[in-house]
Order: structure tokens, then sequence, then C-alpha cells
């Protein structure tokens, strides 16, 4: 099945997205089809001496050789009962292409991003790999942190903060940055590496919404938003209220549109480029660029 349903991108702010819901064991989970490239039929695939546990090997495709992950390894879950009818799910985000074998495929749904909760931290922790819980009639979708399970494999494909080093000694900033971002593992990140380029005054919220609320906030007390924020960070996938939504409300804002909105998202592809524009982005940078994005926060606030 090839993904060629883009309808989505055409539209943008509406705050809602579409998931392809696949199968491993008994569990049912989601994952944004702006990231599916295509579902293919199993292929063998050739194995790679001491790669990591969950990289089963790698395949040739269409002439692009793409590493396997297997995802009943990365869950911990038992084997497929059926291989024969398991399914590849090809990939792309953080400029990366990646199969992930699942055991089934079911179907697509549209849904909202206020569908999906925050997983709650007493069955998840901070490492967990649920970044979502979206509940569907009779059974629950879990949405993974798909990026976090790359750098798992690839610490390299991550946010580094050896990148910032080319960047030269930085000053200490006073600017105060708001960013949302949902992923535990990515706010840690993106604190050490922005601290380290010279950004300590940073504001974190886990989502859209969150971030909404205390800009708006600010400006119903009566303060001028450029006196307590200089600049807002977004990445795109965030329960509640995406980073696409957040930035149009930010823009169509007459008291916030001041704000510079960058976009920082594994899903920074031509297609979401666009989307991006039209809601009024001031810049979009691809995860893991980090030393691109420190170079437009300068532009923006120094």
């Amino acid at each position: 099945m090839s993904q060629n349903n883009k309808g989505i991108l055409l539209e943008s702010g509406t705050n809602e997205l579409e998931i392809v819901e696949f199968g491993v064991g008994n569990n049912k989970f989601g994952i944004n089809v702006i990231k599916v490239k295509e579902i293919i039929n199993p292929v063998p695939v050739t194995t790679v001496p001491h790669a990591h546990p969950s990289v089963e090997g790698i395949i040739t495709l269409r002439g692009e050789v793409l590493p396997v992950v297997n995802m009943s390894t990365v869950l911990n879950f038992p084997p497929s009962q059926d291989p024969k009818h398991d399914k590849f799910i090809v990939c792309e985000f953080n400029k990366t292409k990646i199969v992930f074998h699942v055991h089934t495929v079911s179907q697509i749904h549209r849904i909202s991003w206020n569908q999906i909760e925050k997983p709650n931290e007493m069955y998840t922790g901070l490492e967990s790999q649920i970044i979502g819980v979206i509940k569907m009639k009779d059974e629950m979708v879990l949405l993974l942190d798909y990026e976090k399970i790359v750098v798992d494999i690839n610490p390299d494909s991550g946010i580094n903060v050896d990148r910032l080093k080319n960047l030269g000694p930085r000053e200490r900033s006073n600017k105060k940055l708001v960013i949302a971002e949902d992923s535990a593992l990515l706010r840690k990140l993106l604190e050490e590496t922005l601290e380290e380029a010279g950004y300590g005054m940073l504001t974190f919220f886990e989502n859209g919404q969150d971030a909404l609320d205390y800009l708006e906030g600010i400006v119903s007390s009566g303060r001028n938003i450029t006196d307590v924020v200089q600049l807002v960070i977004t990445d795109i996938e965030m329960p509640k209220m995406d980073g696409h939504h957040l930035t149009k409300r930010i823009k169509d804002n007459k008291d916030l549109k001041v704000l510079p909105v960058i976009i920082f998202s594994s899903l920074i592809t031509d297609d979401l480029r666009h989307k991006g524009e039209v809601v009024g982005a001031t810049e979009q940078v691809s995860k893991p660029e980090i030393v691109e994005l420190v170079k437009f926060i300068d532009k923006h606030v120094l």
C-alpha cells in the first residue's frame, strides 16, 4: 500500500493528523501518516554483524539501502506468530529513511491532537517510548516516540552539544525563549545544547496549548509580550495542540504576532515546509540540526 493520500498536507493549522494504525503482538500503535512513505510486504533482510539488537538488518528498496528495525525487539514483545503476514512500514523523518517491521497494519484514522492524552509517568517514566495515548471506541492506540527509538539505536542521529563547537566561543544571552516540545528526552537535550549556546533563559512546555496559554496570559495581564518573551521554538507533533496550530494562533493574535516562531521538527520536508509557511512560521529547521537552529535564534533575537 503506497501512502499517496497527501490531502491533509494541503490544510494548515487545523490541529488534526492522520495516523496509520499498526499492531505488534496484541497492542495497537499509531504513526503519523506524514512519516510514512509506503507500506510493503516483507522482503528478505540481510543481517549485519554487530548491529544494534533492534536492527534486524538491511534491505534494498528501489536502489536505496535501508535499515530494518524490528518493533517486537524495540518493545520487548514476543516475535510475530505469523511472519509471512507481517508488514514493513517505510518511513522518513529526521532526514533519515528507516523501515519498521510490524505484525499488522490495519487502517488510517483522522484525529485531532486534542484527542491524544499524554501518558502518565506512573506507567511510563522519563525514558518511555510512549508519547501519547489515543482512546478509540473499544481500544487504546499508543503513539510512540519514533525519534527516540532511532536515537537509542544511533545516538549520533540526535541533538549533540559537540556540533556547536564550530560556532566558536559564545556570549551569555539574557533573551528569553519559550519552547514547546513534548518529548522529555528532547527537552533535556535542547536545554543542554541551548545553554551551551548561551541561551539559559528557557521556559519549556509539553504541548502547544500550554505554551499558548502562557503567552496569552502575559498579554492579558497587560504586559508587552516582547518584554517577557523574545522568541518561540515549537515542535510539530504534540498532544493537545500541534506546532502548526500553535504558530497559526500566535500569528493570528495582534499582540503575539510580533514574536518570531521557529518550527524545529523531524518532519520538515518539502511538503511540510509549505504548511509551516502558510501558518506564518518565521523559520523552519529539521531536527537534529541544532547549529542551524542556534543560527536562526541569533538572527532573530541578538
